[in-house]
């Protein structure tokens, strides 16, 4: 079996489904859905799910903990935490202040694992599930350390990345079906008996 583990990159993939208003699969089994995505000789090893925690938003404060926290109870699944910051942007026509929301450090997190991964020989196949261009080199580097391993972008909806596309093997966009077959039940049950229930505005 060809060894699968999946990266996520949990900003460009929450946008992507904010793009495309799919509200409804923000209540996403990540795992599930690396799954999904997976070839009939592939076996998932592992998901490593690269994110930050929001800020100075109580109701979406609220949203990302139940959701890390349905995340959480996932077998071979871990979580990565990068920096997020609030930037203000000016508009150049009328001087109005907007407060744009980023996140830092995910990219680097990302490259990080992925080589590291493959110098330890965890995977055959990586699948990248981002559109961010900056893991452009970090793929690269794969491919000329590693020449037989390989590197898949499942790129988020409305999201792309031509460098990416160049870079990896093979790429393809992750479709709505996917997600719907990947959604958590509507209440977990943690190991300790706490009840989580999927956020109303997700629904």
């Amino acid at each position: 079996m060809d060894r699968v583990i999946t990266y996520v990159d949990g900003f460009n993939l929450y946008f992507g489904l904010r793009t495309k208003r799919w509200y409804r699969y923000y209540w996403l089994n990540i795992r599930e859905l690396a799954q999904n995505l997976l070839l009939e000789h592939q076996e998932l090893v592992k998901v490593k799910y690269f994110t930050s925690r929001v800020r100075d938003n109580p109701g979406k404060i609220k949203r990302q903990n139940t959701f890390i926290e349905a995340l959480e109870t996932l077998p071979d699944f871990g979580i990565y935490y990068g920096k997020y910051q609030v930037n203000m942007q000016q508009c150049p026509k009328c001087g109005f202040e907007s407060r744009i929301p980023s996140e830092k450090m995910t990219d680097v997190n990302i490259a990080t694992e992925m080589l590291v991964d493959a110098h330890k020989d965890l995977f055959d196949t990586a699948i990248l599930v981002s559109a961010d261009s900056d893991l452009t080199g970090p793929v690269r580097a794969i491919r000329e350390l590693f020449p037989n391993k390989r590197v898949v972008a499942a790129f988020p909806p409305n999201r792309t990345s031509s460098d990416l596309k160049q870079a990896v093997h093979s790429h393809f966009t992750i479709g709505r079906r996917k997600f719907h077959t990947s959604q958590f039940p509507d209440t977990i049950e943690k190991p300790d008996g706490y009840t989580l229930q999927r956020p109303e505005r997700w629904k």
